[in-house]
């Protein structure tokens, strides 16, 4: 899967000619002016609220605990995979909303639907809708996986541990919390993640700068070591174990890949939804959701775990992340367990909109209402509950919403460089 995915990434930002990293900038100036809409532009949320709520679902448990594994388990080189994987990831996640803008639908109660399922249906073909009803009910399944039960389950075991709340408290609010975000649909979710998310993925940066600040002169140390790291290897240090070239590309890659979801085909349902007209202006709003979550966010957890020294205290997972930011900052372990309550609530969010889109598909309009209150209770299930078959569930229905998705990206790319290319030559000073 890490393969296919990578693979993809690279074919598309080849085929593209480097247009994502190009075009940077051009995509933080629609983001900007995304936060408002021009007269006729036809939507759900604004480009901001859709870039938003696709950052919910994906700024998540991943960049705080997953970069930390991904340095234990690969060391520190593996940071440096991670990156190349957003690069090429961006590529991904611009074609997938390019895509789910194109082929978008209005639904019986007038709402605008997209998503892979279908651009799989309109873009290759009504012979082809099995593959997107497949991606439909693997995206169901998964949603109450890694979206939501795994969420409540990481803030009630964060919360339990740190100020002994009981698990089924915290259950409890967390899906009355969940209750009145949703039931409001995607203009509610959009409204609450266009306020929530910049709010803490600004706090938990400014936090790792400070960090950062203090321990500048071990900065360039951690840079140099990341990249020699990252084709040499890393010999053991203190508590690490030392790790070899290639599980330093297996972890980051795979830690880059499932922290910005880029290939999933989770993001570009909410992408669907913006008020824009034009694919394409939807595509360079939505790529900066892999730089972002990759570039930024993932980066600033993994420079302060290098230049603490944490990751060689033989911690992994979220332990490791909040000890390098509570040796960095006195109280910088209550940053990581704050960060992850609001990152794992915001995942729920966002994800629930996945699953409903996803469901809707599969059973038409009438099992949205249903589908929201089973999501409810499902919050409230993961917190109490025992995971480790979930997690594996979960693993494996996210690979295989990929696989669909991957293929209609692949079958449809000439459509992706054709609006691309007709896009930017009518705005040549751009």
């Amino acid at each position: 899967m890490l393969v296919l995915l990578l693979g993809a990434g690279l074919y598309l930002t080849l085929g593209l000619a480097f247009l994502p990293q190009r075009k940077l900038f051009y995509g933080f100036r629609l983001m900007v002016g995304g936060r408002k809409v021009a007269a006729g532009h036809e939507g759900e949320i604004t480009p901001f609220q859709a870039l938003t709520t696709a950052l919910s679902a994906t700024i998540g448990t991943g960049n705080i605990a997953g970069v930390a594994t991904a340095i234990f388990l690969g060391g520190p080189g593996a940071v440096f995979w991670m990156w190349l994987t957003a690069l090429v990831g961006m590529a991904t996640k611009y074609a997938e909303a390019v895509l789910a803008v194109r082929y978008r639908e209005t639904d019986a109660n007038g709402r605008y639907v997209g998503g892979p399922m279908y651009y799989i249906r309109n873009g290759l073909g009504r012979r082809w809708a099995w593959l997107g009803w497949l991606f439909a009910l693997f995206a169901t399944i998964a949603a109450f996986g890694i979206g939501n039960t795994v969420q409540s389950n990481s803030v009630a075991q964060a919360l339990e541990g740190t100020v002994g709340i009981p698990t089924l408290a915290t259950g409890l609010v967390l899906a009355a919390l969940t209750f009145m975000v949703i039931i409001g649909g995607v203009k509610r979710i959009g409204s609450v993640a266009e306020h929530l998310v910049p709010l803490m993925a600004v706090l938990y940066i400014i936090s790792a700068l400070t960090i950062l600040g203090v321990n500048y002169a071990d900065v360039p140390a951690a840079l140099s070591l990341i990249f020699t790291d990252a084709f040499t290897g890393t010999a053991a240090a203190g508590g690490f174990a030392g790790a070899g070239v290639m599980a330093a590309i297996r972890f980051g890659v795979a830690r880059g890949v499932f922290s910005n979801e880029a290939g999933l085909g989770s993001a570009p349902i909410a992408h669907a939804a913006a008020k824009t007209n034009d694919p394409v202006r939807q595509g360079c709003v939505a790529m900066l959701g892999t730089f972002i979550d990759t570039i930024l966010v993932c980066t600033m957890t993994a420079l302060v775990i290098l230049t603490t020294g944490a990751w060689t205290s033989g911690q992994t997972g979220a332990e490791l992340s909040a000890l390098a930011f509570d040796t960095g900052l006195p109280g910088g372990d209550w940053i990581v367990t704050i960060g992850l309550v609001v990152f794992a609530f915001t995942t729920i969010l966002g994800w629930s909109y996945y699953g409903e889109r996803a469901a809707q598909f599969i059973f038409g309009p009438k099992v949205v209402l249903p589908f929201r209150l089973l999501w409810v209770v499902g919050v409230v299930v993961g917190a109490v509950g025992n995971l480790g078959l979930i997690w594996t569930v979960a693993d494996i229905m996210n690979a295989l919403m990929a696989i669909p998705n991957l293929i209609a990206l692949i079958a449809l790319s000439g459509t992706v460089f054709a609006v691309s290319r007709t896009y930017f030559k009518s705005l040549p000073e751009k």
